[in-house]
């Protein structure tokens, strides 16, 4: 049988303390206060979140609901 690995696996510890952040309803500014980084660093994080979880930009999707969701094991 194959398993398949969580894409949440990929995520590197700075990014789930990014998503953990995001989680708790903090934007960019909040996030990058709390983890004491900046908020360039934060977006940055974001964006490799959204590549690790295979969230691809997309009009008719919120990639950060999204992505908390995978978080949450909602999705």
């Amino acid at each position: 049988m194959r398993r398949h690995s969580d894409p949440l696996d990929r995520l590197t510890p700075r990014e789930r303390d990014v998503l953990e952040s995001i989680a708790a309803g903090r934007s960019n500014a909040g996030t990058a206060r709390q983890l004491v980084i900046s908020e360039s660093a934060v977006a940055k994080h974001i964006n490799s979140i959204f590549a690790k979880l295979d969230l691809p930009k997309a009009d008719a999707d919120h990639r950060r609901v999204l992505a908390v969701l995978r978080f949450l094991g909602v999705s």
